[in-house]
């Protein structure tokens, strides 16, 4: 039986099955808007910032979007060192003069990783601006990816440099406040420098609003937030995650799931935002960030949520099927 866009009965079971995964915290499905489930499980309420982890790395996406249709930034092929260039390293490495806005925002920089087992080293270090600039290039500029929470914070850096102000008061300016929602102050770099893709805390309300935004190819309320074509840009395929095989546009993921594009910005431990804009969906998922995904086969059991439970709902709802080959 369907109401509103949703079968109600298969979301009943998609709501029965995540409420037995023992490490999400909060559900939220909203279609063409319309929210059709917002269940808190467990840990803070729905309104309760939390850590986002590496969607912070979306939302800084979304802020140099902004920058560049404010004309602060000139836009993706701009290079870096027009900006960082006294923070660059002596003797540097002269690819990093080739290094752009828009291989930062895809994780094409080439330079070795700052994520992963590299990560303790990089936040312990007393520069990270430096830290980052310094690493040995593993591959060339616009390369392969290699996902490096370093580039993230390179531009925040670049958006303090560029503006005069604090990244976190541009969240609040550019996107908080024009949502409506509530971005905290979180953690910053020896020099002062917001935390780029990391540790922001939004609260599920907030991020489904976020989400939204994307979907509504930058407009909220009629009020256009991100300049014109710059969603087309972040979803546009430009390299490929050698973890999951999805595509990777300007700080967001992108799969299919029966046939249809989806696109997700994705956070350590289970953070999520969907956004599925053929069909109208946008979904969040907070979750314990305790652990990895992938332990416990807890990324594959979301994945399957999304893909078998809460997409199918919608598509019975509009007397769809998914492919069998999807």
């Amino acid at each position: 039986m369907a109401a509103n866009g949703m079968d109600i009965d298969m979301l009943a079971r998609a709501l029965e099955r995540a409420k037995n995964l023992p490490r999400l915290h909060a559900l939220i499905v909203a279609r063409e808007g319309k929210v059709h489930a917002e269940k808190g499980f467990r840990g803070p309420g729905l309104d309760t910032p939390v850590n986002i982890k590496s969607v912070s790395k979306s939302v800084i996406a979304a802020l140099v979007g902004i920058a560049i249709g404010r004309g602060v930034l000139n836009g993706p092929n701009a290079r870096i060192a027009s900006v960082l260039g006294e923070r660059l390293p002596t003797s540097a490495d002269p690819r990093l003069g080739r290094i752009t806005i828009g291989h930062l925002l895809s994780m094409r920089a080439g330079l070795q990783r700052t994520s992963g087992r590299n990560y303790g080293r990089w936040v312990n270090s007393p520069d990270w601006v430096r830290h980052v600039l310094s690493r040995p290039f593993d591959d060339e500029p616009g390369g392969r990816m290699l996902y490096s929470t370093g580039n993230s914070h390179l531009l925040s850096a670049i958006l303090t440099q560029r503006t005069g102000r604090g990244t976190h008061a541009l969240a609040r300016d550019w996107l908080a406040q024009p949502l409506g929602i509530t971005i905290p102050p979180w953690q910053r770099d020896p020099q002062g420098i917001y935390f780029g893709g990391n540790n922001m805390a939004l609260s599920p309300r907030a991020l489904l609003r976020f989400g939204e935004l994307y979907r509504l190819g930058g407009v909220h309320d009629g009020r256009r937030i991100l300049p014109d074509g710059w969603v087309r840009q972040s979803w546009t395929p430009r390299t490929l995650s050698p973890y999951s095989g999805d595509e990777y546009g300007y700080g967001w993921f992108i799969t299919r799931f029966c046939g249809t594009a989806a696109y997700y910005a994705r956070g350590f431990g289970g953070q999520f935002v969907y956004v599925v804009p053929g069909l109208g969906l946008t979904i969040v998922i907070t979750s314990d960030r305790s652990a990895r995904t992938r332990i416990d086969g807890y990324r594959e059991a979301l994945t399957s949520l999304v893909r078998d439970d809460l997409i199918p709902a919608a598509l019975t709802a509009d007397a769809k099927i998914c492919p069998a080959d999807s």
